[in-house]
């Protein structure tokens, strides 16, 4: 139950529909299962359902998918943090683990680690009481040639990618100059500490970034 409410929260986030078929190719579920179970939270009032149109979250089944993005971010960071775990390996370790936690265990991870506002892929972590700051910045394919950026969040979708991404130093906070941008070009290039890195525009899609001002 808590996977849809997180999997609804982050479709609705990305300006997609969570219709029963868009859950059920995300969650790895069938149509029918998934169609289901949407009924069911809508009994349980968490979410409201529109014909055709996917589900909404209700205000407590929004609450209730903040709780455990919370967990999963923060989980995230520890693992990162605390047990030095590469962070193209963490979302998966995080997956399982956050809906096993205590509240009292999210507080200890929260406190050890300095209530971080951002997990090390740079999402915002939800605070305690359940707000979370819009998304900023825009896609690095949609940067003009010869802006100085700042990476604000990767997506962890594609550990592949993370590791790509890693080893040329692409992470959050991270600082690039846009040398190479034609508008609908399959690459990109960025110059990082001195070095060109080519990004493919799949892979430019997943970051996001704010422009520093010159």
């Amino acid at each position: 139950m808590q996977d849809y409410l997180k999997a609804i929260h982050e479709l609705q986030e990305a300006g997609e529909d969570p219709t029963p078929k868009v859950l059920a190719e995300r969650l790895d579920v069938t149509p029918a299962s998934a169609s289901d179970m949407t009924q069911r939270l809508a009994e349980l009032d968490l979410v409201e359902r529109e014909p055709y149109e996917g589900v909404e979250l209700t205000a407590a089944g929004e609450l209730t998918a903040l709780e455990v993005i919370r967990h999963h971010r923060l989980l995230e960071l520890f693992l990162v943090e605390t047990l030095g775990i590469p962070w193209d390996e963490v979302h998966e370790e995080a997956e399982v683990l956050e809906h096993h936690i205590s509240e009292e265990l999210e507080d200890r991870i929260a406190e050890r680690l300095d209530h971080p506002e951002r997990d090390p892929h740079g999402d915002p972590i939800p605070s305690r009481d359940g707000s979370l700051p819009n998304p900023d910045g825009r896609r690095l394919d949609e940067i003009e040639e010869g802006a100085e950026v700042r990476i604000v969040r990767v997506s962890d979708d594609d550990p592949d990618v993370l590791r790509f991404l890693g080893s040329r130093g692409l992470y959050p906070g991270a600082e690039a100059r846009v040398e190479e941008a034609d508008p609908g070009a399959a690459v990109l290039t960025v110059e990082v500490d001195g070095r060109q890195v080519h990004v493919g525009e799949p892979v430019a899609r997943q970051i996001t970034v704010e422009e520093v001002p010159a």
